[in-house]
């Protein structure tokens, strides 16, 4: 209670301060505040935002019809701050998540207290085209994970990206950027993190995370940097593609999904650890209202069953391992009205005991002011393992400073 009055308090020292600053023009969509210090030692940019969803879901088994089950969300509700420091070329992002979804997760390594910090990150552009980050942000995983819950074509992410996805983890980045001619552009990134996610403050368990992805467009970066995020609001007047790849390796994973998923303790306390490897094949493309996203991801492990310190008797703890394929696409209209769909397999290594998935989902949306006020819906049909059925139908929307 006392972090959330504190919130509040810093809010409102920010608002009292930018009446003392040289204000920034600004407009709804790009932050409540927007403002640089006089002397241009700092920047600041306070933008909070939220996401309502309904939910209405329907099982059915075979001949056995299951009821509804139906619910009103507050999906997300963060307090996003961003701009420099010191510098131009000292930049930060901090992000607060104060949603029940955004803090559940705490356990005795977490001091089971909630996880309000989604970034701290610190980024130091040092020298023409590298950039230094250090603190806590999203990994450079697949490109669903990249795209802002703010900025997705569909009322939330995949099947893939809630299985497969790396997240958040606390360490520094390394990126970088080049041209080879006129438009090919490729980006370079590399990670070392801590492995165990977001807010962690009991370790380091197990080992570390190496992370490394490469971005291939060879039609030049898309407008506003139009790759990070769903739909072509930009509307791309030429074709712009993005092929990029991810290797991610977990050593000594204490997770079943490395960053995430239940601790894999044994009864004397100890850990199992295993080293996993995570890998992703990313496309993104649009055109003219037009667009496309392709992921694939697969993760191996070096032994799955977690097993007790006789290494023969299982804890009953499975690292979640296999392969997943989610392709999505969309078209915006004129209006500002688009429609979309998404298929997305999932097929689990059998040793894991989950049963394979298939989604097909299609969408409606209706963007206000892109994508800071939109109006999204959408309707999943689940099968799993071609047997059990789900119905599932979303509406919602966003609202962003």
């Amino acid at each position: 209670m006392k972090l959330k009055f504190t919130l509040v308090a810093v809010a409102l020292l920010a608002i009292n301060l930018s009446f003392g600053q040289e204000i920034s023009d600004t407009s709804f969509g790009k932050g409540l505040i927007n403002f640089t210090a006089k002397d241009s030692s700092f920047s600041i940019k306070f933008a909070p935002r939220f996401q309502m969803r309904y939910m209405s879901s329907w099982d059915h088994d075979g001949d056995q019809y299951g009821s509804a089950d139906q619910n009103f969300i507050i999906r997300r509700a963060r307090l996003k701050f961003d701009g420099f420091a010191y510098s131009p070329k000292l930049k930060y992002k901090i992000e607060l998540g104060l949603s029940n979804r955004d803090l559940s997760g705490g356990s005795e390594f977490t001091r089971n207290t909630p996880r309000y910090i989604l970034d701290a990150v610190l980024m130091w552009h040092f020298a023409k085209n590298w950039e230094l980050w250090a603190g806590q942000t999203k990994l450079p995983g697949n490109v669903e994970r990249v795209v802002s819950s703010g900025d997705l074509q569909l009322v939330d992410r995949s099947l893939l990206n809630s299985r497969f996805t790396l997240d958040r983890d606390i360490g520094i980045q390394l990126r970088h950027k080049f041209y080879l001619g006129d438009n090919f552009l490729v980006r370079e990134k590399v990670a070392l993190s801590q492995g165990e996610g977001r807010n962690v403050t009991e370790g380091n368990e197990g080992g570390m995370q190496y992370t490394a992805r490469l971005e291939l467009l060879p039609f030049g970066a898309f407008k506003s940097k139009g790759d990070y995020k769903g739909s072509d609001l930009k509307r791309e007047e030429k074709p712009k593609l993005s092929l990029t790849f991810t290797y991610n390796f977990n050593e000594n994973a204490v997770r079943e999904r490395g960053f995430a998923g239940d601790y894999m303790m044994r009864t004397d306390g100890s850990l199992y650890e295993t080293d996993q490897t995570t890998i992703f094949v990313d496309a993104m493309y649009k055109h003219n209202g037009f667009s496309f996203m392709g992921e694939y991801a697969k993760r191996t492990a070096d032994n799955e069953i977690a097993t007790e310190l006789d290494g023969v008797t299982p804890t009953g703890d499975v690292v979640l391992t296999g392969n997943a394929l989610n392709l999505q696409t969309g078209y915006l209209f004129k209006n500002n009205i688009e429609i979309a769909g998404r298929f997305t397999a999932l097929d689990y290594e059998a040793i894991t005991n989950s049963l394979p998935v298939k989604q097909y989902t299609l969408g409606l949306n209706k963007f206000v002011h892109g994508h800071k006020l939109k109006v999204q819906s959408d309707i999943s049909y689940t099968s799993l393992d071609g047997n059990d059925d789900n119905i599932t139908f979303r509406i919602g929307f966003d609202f962003h400073f």
